[in-house]
């Protein structure tokens, strides 16, 4: 049989890569200011640190750790595949010159197969992760936005807004800094809730 019969890069691909979906947590600078409301008028203002409230509040902590627990599990199993695969390659390779020219492109075509699935399997891995991310964003948001509107409802509040690098707000005032209260309060609310709704 012909040596030198073309792997198309199988022991390249063997190595496959797993990017984890987690993010690292922004910062913000923050005020050990305890809130006070300025009024324009009769419209009265405040804001929270956006970044700060999601990062600190429990609920969002606790998702993300098991997102990120489920990501481990979910690399080391395709750690596992890949070794296999890895291994299958090698000894294709060790035993490619005993082979018939006809079982070796068929156990090329094998391997192909199998690369592909592999990497479908990789890619579905990482879709599933970014989808349980992206829900736990959109949950994290109703649920913060539903305690500001109470929170601004109890505090004869008119505007909360949301500072974040790089938006709409440059400058605020640390005296309308409501991000440490907020958080307390959304964190005193999701802790005392004997059911977790998001489950």
């Amino acid at each position: 049989m012909k040596k030198g019969l073309k792997l198309f890069g199988i022991l390249g691909m063997a190595t496959v890569l797993f990017y984890g979906c987690n993010k690292p947590a922004t910062t913000s600078s923050e005020s050990n200011s305890t809130g006070t409301t300025a009024s324009t008028g009769d419209l009265k203002v405040a804001f929270v640190y956006t970044d700060s409230v999601i990062n600190k509040y429990d609920y969002f902590v606790k998702k993300s750790e098991e997102i990120t627990e489920k990501g481990k599990k979910f690399e080391g199993e395709l750690q596992s595949r890949a070794q296999g695969f890895e291994r299958e390659v090698s000894n294709f390779q060790q035993s490619a010159n005993t082979m018939t020219q006809n079982q070796a492109l068929a156990k090329q075509d094998e391997l192909g197969k199998k690369q592909q699935n592999l990497i479908t399997y990789r890619d579905n891995l990482m879709q599933e992760l970014s989808i349980d991310e992206s829900n736990l964003y959109n949950e994290v948001y109703i649920q913060v936005q539903d305690y500001l509107k109470v929170y601004a409802e109890e505090n004869s509040l008119d505007v909360i807004l949301s500072y974040t690098r790089g938006g709409a707000v440059w400058y605020a005032s640390d005296a309308l800094d409501l991000t440490e209260s907020v958080i307390e309060g959304l964190n005193k609310k999701y802790n005392s809730s004997s059911t977790d709704t998001a489950k």
